[in-house]
């Protein structure tokens, strides 16, 4: 890793600064490219960012799910026109291109954990163009690092976590939807898995970047609570009472069999990941 040239597209994202951070740490030598110094959307603007670079990875994306609904090619510009460029790009610049995908390129209606070659069948507007956007950087890259994450929390952006916690400190009691299971994620060990990947030279192709083990939103709640010295009521409800523009996926357990083929350890239990990442992210 020392002395590698890396390139953070969507480094004042959540994510995004945990990956500078993570390589940084391991030795790489990381240019911290924001909107301002990237635009993903212009060829032009990308290619010369990549020039001399080992390493880009893409944390760049529009990840306003509702809004994708009525916006859904402008979404589409950064969520697939954007990993193209970055992907061609990377190619010609002989670089390895992470880029940072999503649960919902999946329909949610399994039951078992998403392999990494299960079938995609996204059921949104912004699981379509995250979808395209995979399908874009393998077309254009071979040398790539798809990695599929979800439920992403972390200390430098909103997310859940951070959401909960505000309204149980205002509100007597909450109601938390109960039906939708996932893997809570900490971007921190998602940073780290990155790292870890690239490091590892793991050959090019999907892996799952979640914590291991599953919950619903209403179990994290509690979890969130607990770790905040909140008593507040929790009630459960279902999706149905919780309508939303944009479908959330049902199930968005991925598993991680890609990445112990690769020789990369899997994220941990998310229950224990929390209870690390608790005082950073609730700022405790």
């Amino acid at each position: 890793m020392a002395g590698t040239r890396w390139l953070v597209v969507g480094a004042a994202g959540m994510l995004g600064q945990d990956v500078v951070a993570a390589a940084r740490a391991a030795g790489a030598d990381v240019a911290a490219a924001g909107r301002g110094q990237v635009d993903v959307t212009d060829p032009a603007s990308v290619a010369a960012a990549v020039a001399g670079v080992d390493v880009v990875v893409n944390c760049a994306a529009w990840t306003a799910v509702d809004d994708a609904e009525t916006r859904e090619a402008d979404a589409f510009a950064v969520n697939a026109v954007g990993p193209a460029h970055l992907a061609r790009a990377a190619a010609a610049a002989g670089a390895r291109i992470v880029h940072v995908s999503t649960d919902y390129v999946f329909d949610g209606a399994a039951s078992t954990p998403y392999a990494e070659d299960a079938p995609v069948a996204p059921r949104s507007a912004y699981g379509r163009t995250k979808a395209a956007g995979e399908w874009a950087v393998r077309a254009e890259a071979s040398d790539h690092l798809v990695v599929r994450t979800a439920w992403l929390y972390g200390a430098g952006g909103g997310c859940f976590p951070k959401t909960m916690a505000r309204l149980a400190a205002e509100r007597d009691r909450l109601t938390v939807v109960d039906d939708q299971v996932g893997q809570p994620t900490w971007t921190v060990d998602l940073a780290d898995l990155v790292v870890r990947l690239v490091a590892a030279d793991a050959p090019a192709g999907t892996y799952h970047g979640t914590a291991s083990g599953q919950v619903s939103w209403f179990g994290f709640t509690q979890q969130v609570l607990a770790a905040a010295g909140l008593a507040t009521v929790l009630e459960p409800t279902t999706s149905e009472a919780f309508v939303r523009p944009a479908p959330r996926p049902a199930y968005s357990v991925l598993g991680h069999d890609a990445l112990r083929a690769a020789g990369v350890e899997p994220i941990g239990d998310w229950s224990e990941r929390w209870r690390a990442a608790a005082p950073a992210v609730l700022g405790l």
